[in-house]
């Protein structure tokens, strides 16, 4: 009886490491935006806002309104689609700083594809399963370069992704005003997608089917990475590229297969932006939205589920501060502030948290 009793306990003492180690997860992830919000909250006073009536307004536009909460859920989609990508890069030990490139470049090739098609009297689902597939490969073929370099000449990926990024931004500015731009506007513009023949709303409402494509692309992409043995081999290239080569990895070929797979998922991005919202793409049009994603895919440690969540927190920051910048004064760009804070926060955080590993021993 008594070692029947022993062991009942047992998982006791076991399960309190995890679930200290869990709530070290979660207060280094949930801690960082609630700094972020307190300091941003102090730059509100010093302008002469309420932070309190601020955020309130953020929160009741972005999230209490029928057609706030359908705007925020669907600017997740694209945004779910850039996050999936940092992910699929991040998790194997590689930066791809590049995601705003492949995305506008997406974006400004699927609009050229479904416009035609669409006046060429296309099924709708071939139109826009044709603008998906060209942003895709767009985005997908555009870190080609960045790829090799870094697989075969050890060159700095951050570096070359980022430039890559600012030549696809200037590539399709040029395309936009000189090769796809519609004759009937004057100013440069691609052709229009008409609405009804965009991506489908769900159920009724406004809500852009994009949202379910964003939510599928990263928990696939969180599956794979830590579920599959594929994912296994991009995590081992990552931590110690030298190990998988004495285990025999083809690390050249895994090193362009995560380029090319986060930079697709990029120009998906792209195309669900435009054949989804937009429809269509404006010259120098640019939301950099793969830069404000990079901190909340860090902020969820590369966990899928902690990244939708705070997507979704991000979308509702998004949408809502744009009806308060014009109804208290504040500056339209005031969220980037906001993420630029945290980002520095972010940083601060994760410097004390590795001194306190060093200190503990903990390599």
């Amino acid at each position: 009886m008594s070692s029947q009793s022993s062991h009942t306990r047992a998982p006791g003492p076991l399960s309190l490491p995890r679930l200290k180690s869990a709530l070290a997860r979660v207060g280094l992830s949930v801690g960082p935006v609630a700094i972020a919000l307190v300091i941003t909250g102090g730059l509100l006073v010093a302008m002469g806002v309420n932070p309190l009536e601020y955020y309130g307004f953020i929160l009741q536009k972005g999230l209490m309104t029928p057609s706030g909460l359908q705007a925020t859920l669907t600017r997740m989609g694209p945004l779910l689609l850039i996050a999936a990508s940092l992910m699929v890069a991040f998790r194997a030990g590689l930066w791809n700083l590049g995601g705003d490139g492949q995305f506008l470049l997406g974006a400004v090739i699927a609009s050229a594809v479904a416009a035609p098609l669409n006046d060429m009297g296309a099924p709708s689902w071939l139109t826009l399963l044709a603008a998906m597939a060209a942003g895709t490969i767009t985005g997908g073929l555009w870190a080609i370069l960045p790829a090799i370099l870094k697989a075969w000449q050890h060159i700095n990926e951050i570096i070359t992704t980022m430039m890559m990024s600012f030549l696809g931004i200037s590539l399709a500015n040029v395309l936009v005003k000189l090769v796809f731009a519609d004759p009937a506007t004057t100013v440069p513009e691609t052709r229009t997608l008409p609405y009804e023949q965009r991506l489908p709303s769900l159920f009724g409402t406004h809500i852009s089917s994009g949202l379910p494509i964003g939510l599928f692309a990263v928990i696939a992409v969180h599956w794979m990475m830590t579920r599959t043995a594929f994912g296994l081999r991009l995590r081992t290239v990552g931590a110690n590229p030298r190990a998988a080569l004495h285990a025999g990895l083809p690390v050249g070929a895994l090193t362009i297969a995560v380029f090319a797979l986060s930079a697709a998922l990029a120009g998906l991005a792209g195309a669900v932006e435009v054949i989804g919202i937009e429809g269509n793409v404006r010259a120098d049009w640019n939301p950099a939205y793969s830069l404000l994603v990079v901190p909340l895919v860090f902020l969820a440690r590369f966990n899928g589920f902690a990244a939708i969540a705070f997507v979704f927190i991000f979308s509702v920051l998004s949408i809502g501060s744009e009806s308060a910048a014009r109804r208290m004064g504040v500056p339209n760009h005031f969220t980037l502030v906001t993420v630029a804070v945290l980002l520095i926060v972010l940083g601060l955080t994760e410097m004390v948290e590795q001194r306190r590993r060093d200190r503990a021993g903990v390599q």
